[in-house]
């Protein structure tokens, strides 16, 4: 595979790297064993799985949970492989190619095409973000009585400051996000612990069941799952950040990047599997079997799970683990939407104007809606801003998928004939199920 043949495949050549003041920045240890270079490489899978968890999911599994007890399992799980998958693309896209998704996208379509697909990733950053800033405000307010308008603000000040520490160097952000990440675990550990859930029940619920399709308002919080699940923005992200490290850019050293960074990733969204899964058992164990079906949003989750489960903890790290899962997802998202602005527009802003501005496109639409209907507006608002991630979501994965089964791009690390049936039966699901979400979020009853 010549570069040659790469750059006749691709209607411009790539200007720049995807975040240039971090590329190529880590180092890998040559001829060294496989846990040295599985921790040098390790880092990248933790920051996409954050956007796995962000306070958009926990609306969805809550309600998932309290409404239908362990039945919606399976759908986490299938999500779950889907986003194993996708993210593997996105890996792949990013060492191969050299080029993050934006980048891609701005160097294979025409313009018109790629200024509606920038527009449309813009509008699904600021809905993941809006989810994100809102999350970590309720967790303030819950945990300080802070007010959700004060919240919003102390938010988008904090991940500013913490982004400047990629001024330290890329490992600073990582070491972060799995701190935050752990604090999220510990957190769940010991609610899934005290809530005392029935393994039966929740072995017979990662098994996918026939109401689960014949049952509408059990196929809509499915569906709504899968959307706040698979994050368009992961794919943009993940395909930039794996070109943080600094293995050689030969075929043998590409083909070691795949395998490190799809292992990084894969274990990675394991652990969001299981955090998720935890959020949908703790709402089945206490909600479901005591009755309280109605209970469908953080604020509800949060004010009954002491009383129900007796234990005067169990409110509090229900809602630290919600700060640091709002932390995470605004640090992540906040970095995607520099990787799309530069991608799509090959615009340099210095990366703080940048990151004010993803910031303020989240920020005033959730200040707006606060201040006029305060809390209800809120959970409205956290709904809203999955369904719009669900439409987004096709716009990412078509692209992502066209690109790694091309051979004359990808050369002899094209997807192979199963994979690309796989990846494009995944597609094909993720759109038929988010054209049913958008029908019935409209024109449902």
């Amino acid at each position: 595979m010549t570069s040659f043949n790469m750059k006749n495949a691709w209607r411009k050549d790539k200007t720049s790297h995807s975040l240039p003041e971090v590329f190529s920045s880590i180092s890998i240890p040559k001829g060294s064993g496989f846990w040295r270079k599985y921790l040098a490489f390790a880092g990248p899978g933790l920051m996409v799985a954050v956007g796995y968890m962000d306070p958009g999911n926990w609306a969805t599994d809550i309600a998932g949970g309290s409404q239908f007890g362990y039945t919606l399992l399976s759908v986490i799980l299938i999500s779950n492989i889907f986003a194993m998958v996708l993210q593997h693309l996105s890996v792949k896209l990013g060492v191969v190619a050299e080029r993050d998704l934006a980048q891609a996208c701005r160097d294979h379509f025409k313009p018109t095409t790629n200024f509606i697909l920038w527009i449309f990733c813009e509008i699904a950053i600021a809905a993941c973000d809006l989810a994100e800033v809102i999350g970590s405000a309720i967790a303030l307010n819950l945990l300080f009585g802070i007010p959700l308008t004060w919240g919003i603000v102390i938010t988008t000040i904090d991940v500013l400051i913490i982004l400047l520490l990629q001024a330290k160097g890329f490992r600073w952000i990582e070491s972060i996000v799995a701190g935050l990440m752990f604090i999220i675990l510990v957190c769940f550990g010991y609610e899934v612990i005290i809530s005392k859930p029935e393994i039966n029940a929740i072995l017979g619920g990662l098994i996918p069941q026939k109401e689960i399709i014949t049952n509408p308002a059990m196929l809509y919080i499915g569906i709504g799952i899968l959307g706040a699940t698979v994050m368009p923005h992961n794919l943009y992200l993940h395909s930039s950040i794996v070109q943080t490290r600094d293995y050689t850019r030969d075929k043998e050293g590409k083909k070691e990047a795949i395998k490190f960074a799809t292992l990084d990733s894969t274990v990675s969204l394991l652990l969001a599997f299981f955090i998720n899964a935890a959020i949908l058992i703790l709402a089945a164990a206490t909600f479901h079997t005591t009755g309280n079906q109605h209970i469908a949003d953080i604020h509800d989750a949060y004010k009954m799970l002491t009383p129900i489960l007796g234990a005067s903890m169990a409110s509090i790290a229900f809602a630290i683990a919600l700060l640091a899962s709002g932390q995470n997802s605004t640090l992540t998202g906040t970095l995607a939407g520099q990787i799309v602005m530069e991608g799509f527009l090959n615009i340099r802003l210095k990366p703080w104007l940048r990151r004010l501005i993803t910031r303020l496109i989240a920020v005033i639409p959730a200040l707006i809606v606060t201040i006029i209907y305060g809390e209800q507006g809120t959970t409205d608002l956290l709904v809203l801003s999955q369904v719009i991630l669900s439409m987004q979501l096709s716009f990412a994965v078509v692209p992502l998928v066209m690109f790694t089964n091309d051979k004359a791009k990808m050369g002899e690390f094209a997807n192979k004939a199963f994979l690309k049936i796989c990846v494009w039966i995944i597609t094909i699901v993720i759109i038929v199920l988010n054209l049913y979400l958008l029908y019935q979020t409209f024109f449902g009853e």
